[in-house]
């Protein structure tokens, strides 16, 4: 017969059983509510993240399009600073060799007046004067010194001025490089998004790097720069124009100046050929008066030559007479007039002795001063043609090297063209 077996355990209520099936019931709801609760959250959470984590990226996307704008902007302002000023680094540098060209060109006119100066120190005599040839000669030297002075100083504030240009082309361009490199690296942040390859995370990437300026301090960088383009490119063009003024200033003087100069050589050369030609007349007369002289000493030569023999024949006349014999020999009206017509002709005689011995004085008196004449007309022939030599060398100033062909040879001091008549006596005197 069968028998019951009971497995020894532990026996629970039945309410405790009712009371455990209803805790797993309300556990389970309370369970799924609060995990109903937790996904409600996830997705508030999630669609919040997402929706800040687009707008962010769109703001951030948007702050580099206008920081890359900003820069961009910045660029082409420095791309035209830059333009600028390597227009006005070619402008002062083209007026600088201007400037250079003619203070190199101040040396033919400087050579001209020292070499004008040099002949003129081969006059002789009294023509050694300090007269106003010689002073203008004096003050254009002194002219062609002081725009040779102010052009120096010109070239060298032009030198210094394109040094600071250079200086602060290389700041603006060490600047512009930054900015392009900036637009780049942004550009390429611009660029980048959630399928580019080369995203990935990095060590530390909000740190602040070594280094790092303020926007201000960057605005401020740049506009520092370009204000002091835009300054240096001002001084360089007030110089610019300091140096055509300079020019322009010191060609006008040297002009003027050579102007006065040869007015003063012509009017020189018109008063010394005046004073030739007034010489030439008195040589011409002089030599007519010694002719005149020598023919009328001739004369009185010829006079005391028949004076003396017409006193020979009183003489004879009067001793012969002295030998008449006895009474005969009387003072009668011919011993009388012999004897007055001896001393009439020893007064005469003594008289065209003495004419004749001023006459002779007269003559030499007479070569003398023709010989100063002619030293002198010399002197003046010698001078006349250093001062021709001098504006023939001064043609040098108007005419171009290539065309210019000398009038008065330099050594044998030979003319190469026709000269007028007076001209040719003076070189021949020469």
């Amino acid at each position: 017969m069968a028998t019951l077996s009971v497995k020894p355990s532990q026996r629970f209520q039945l309410p405790d059983w009712h009371t455990n099936s209803y805790l797993l019931s309300t556990n389970a709801q309370l369970q799924r509510d609060a995990s109903h609760q937790i996904r409600q959250e996830a997705r508030v959470l999630r669609n919040e993240t997402n929706n800040q984590t687009i707008w962010d990226e769109h703001d951030n996307r948007t702050r580099l399009v206008e920081r890359i704008d900003t820069v961009n902007r910045w660029k082409e302002m420095l791309d035209k600073c830059l333009t600028d000023l390597d227009a006005e680094i070619d402008a002062l540098t083209q007026m600088k060799d201007s400037a250079e060209q003619n203070l190199q060109a101040k040396n033919l006119p400087l050579d001209v007046a020292i070499e004008c100066l040099t002949l003129r120190e081969s006059r002789r005599d009294i023509d050694v004067v300090k007269d106003p040839v010689e002073d203008e000669l004096h003050k254009e030297v002194e002219v062609i010194e002081a725009t040779k002075k102010a052009l120096q100083q010109k070239v060298s504030q032009a030198f210094e001025q394109l040094c600071l240009l250079q200086e602060v082309r290389q700041q603006l361009n060490s600047d512009h490089r930054g900015k392009m490199e900036t637009l780049e690296i942004d550009r390429g942040c611009l660029s980048l998004n959630l399928r580019s390859p080369n995203i990935s995370l990095k060590v530390d990437p909000t740190r602040v790097p070594d280094g790092s300026t303020t926007l201000q301090q960057w605005d401020d960088f740049s506009q520092f720069n370009k204000d002091r383009g835009e300054a240096e490119m001002k001084a360089a063009t007030e110089l610019r124009e300091a140096i055509a003024l300079t020019i322009a200033e010191t060609n006008n003087e040297l002009e003027a100046q050579r102007v006065a100069t040869e007015f003063a050589f012509r009017k020189r050369l018109r008063e010394m050929e005046k004073v030739y030609s007034e010489l030439k007349w008195q040589e011409k007369n002089t030599l007519e008066e010694i002719a005149e002289l020598q023919e009328d000493i001739r004369h009185l030569e010829e006079d005391l030559r028949t004076k003396f023999l017409s006193l020979k024949l009183s003489h004879t006349r009067l001793e012969a007479r002295t030998y008449r014999p006895n009474v005969e020999l009387c003072r009668d009206q011919a011993q009388y007039g012999l004897t007055d017509e001896v001393h009439q002709l020893e007064a005469t005689i003594a008289a065209l002795k003495q004419k004749l011995a001023q006459a002779q004085d007269a003559l030499d008196a007479l070569y003398k001063h023709l010989a100063r004449l002619q030293a002198d007309i010399a002197c003046k022939a010698n001078s006349m043609l250093l001062d021709t030599k001098c504006m023939d060398t001064r043609r040098k100033l108007t005419v171009p090297a290539e065309k210019f062909v000398p009038e008065v040879d330099t050594f044998t001091r030979t003319t190469n063209s026709t000269l007028s008549p007076l001209k040719s006596c003076h070189l021949e005197l020469a």
